[in-house]
């Protein structure tokens, strides 16, 4: 077996980098392909590792102005000379589905999301998307283009592996293939319980537009409760200009001090609809409650009236009422804690390895 695997590219740290940090845990040997690789930035995460970046990494600005590449990226993705490689494993929400074996070879996708940008958030990310007016005028037709693409990407995946349910429904209804459901890895062991007094929520993670931090913001602002926001992005400028001046902001912090944070709240915040939501399970792991919107992965990672409790609406409104009337002595943290282990590290590579070796021997029976 020589395997091989993809990822999307490495610019900035998140639940999907984690994942490809197990996928290189589990196959130290096999070298990772990726479009990009920001060594300054995540040097830490992968500076050891066997990295090979496309023709894309010597263009200019690439790393910085990635977006302008957008429309090349499919090309610099099937690029890969993938030719020594008899199983591919990929792990994506975008391009790397794409890549293109030799006819012998069994592609195994590990999918964290079809597409966004092409899918399911489309209208979103343009009206998002912090771009010369120009551009947006045009960027329909590209990503229309970009979207036929994706859709015969999805036919070269041999295996699908979806990341939660709500996933596995999405990977049906635009690729239109069955996949089988295994959560991300989330190392629960760096996470712990204490028992000091809990006098803050907590909300954090990138701060992009589609999680939604505005609504938290707004809640707390409003209602002058004490929170504490971890994590930067695109729209930490504009979330600190709408904040009281009961919010805090604490940038990027260390995994530590991430898990300290974790461990002091009285419950974590998650207003918004993820594919699975790795940091409502570690705030589970350090035996905390969640307060999440009632869609998407949250609704298999927490346990109503066990781990937390769910808002139906997307609104400030709701979300404050539920944060000003929360009483954190309905919940266990050791009971927490345990529903969290389910999705321990451990746990992944087992169900991981356990179905690429199956599905490998399924391949080679067949040839």
């Amino acid at each position: 077996m020589r395997l091989a695997l993809i990822h999307d590219h490495l610019i900035q740290a998140g639940g999907a980098e984690k994942v490809l940090q197990v996928f290189q845990d589990m196959w130290p040997e096999a070298p990772t392909y990726t479009l990009l690789y920001d060594k300054d930035k995540m040097y830490k995460e992968f500076g050891g590792r066997d990295i090979r970046t496309s023709f894309l990494s010597q263009w200019p600005w690439a790393l910085k102005k990635y977006q302008w590449y957008l429309p090349l990226m499919p090309a610099a993705t099937e690029h890969y000379d993938l030719s020594d490689y008899n199983l591919i494993v990929s792990s994506t929400s975008a391009f790397s589905k794409g890549v293109v074996g030799h006819p012998g070879s069994l592609h195994v996708c590990y999918c964290h999301t079809p597409t966004r940008y092409l899918w399911s958030d489309t209208h979103e990310y343009i009206e998002n998307l912090k771009v010369p007016r120009l551009i947006k005028k045009i960027l329909p037709t590209i990503l229309s283009r970009l979207r036929l693409w994706d859709k015969h990407a999805a036919d070269r995946v041999d295996v699908f592996i979806a990341n939660s349910e709500t996933v596995r429904r999405r990977i049906k209804k635009y690729y239109g293939r069955d996949s089988h459901v295994i959560h991300p890895p989330v190392e629960t062991e760096r996470f712990a319980i204490n028992d000091k007094p809990k006098k803050y929520f907590l909300i954090g993670g990138r701060l992009v537009a589609y999680k939604r931090y505005d609504i938290a913001i707004d809640a707390f602002t409003k209602t002058g409760l004490p929170l504490k926001v971890f994590g930067s992005g695109p729209e930490e400028a504009a979330l600190k200009r709408r904040a009281g001046s009961n919010i805090e902001f604490l940038g990027r912090v260390s995994d530590q001090e991430k898990a300290d944070l974790y461990a002091g709240c009285t419950a974590f915040l998650h207003p918004h609809e993820e594919d699975f939501g790795i940091t409502q399970v570690e705030a589970m792991a350090s035996g905390r409650p969640v307060i999440a919107l009632r869609r998407g992965g949250s609704i298999e990672a927490v346990e109503e009236g066990v781990t937390g409790e769910f808002i139906d609406e997307q609104s400030w409104e709701e979300l404050a009422d539920r944060a000003i009337h929360f009483d954190q002595t309905k919940y266990d943290p050791e009971r927490i804690r345990t529903h969290a282990k389910q999705f321990d590290t451990n746990q992944f590579k087992l169900k991981m390895r356990q179905f690429v070796e199956n599905k490998w021997q399924e391949h080679e029976d067949s040839n």
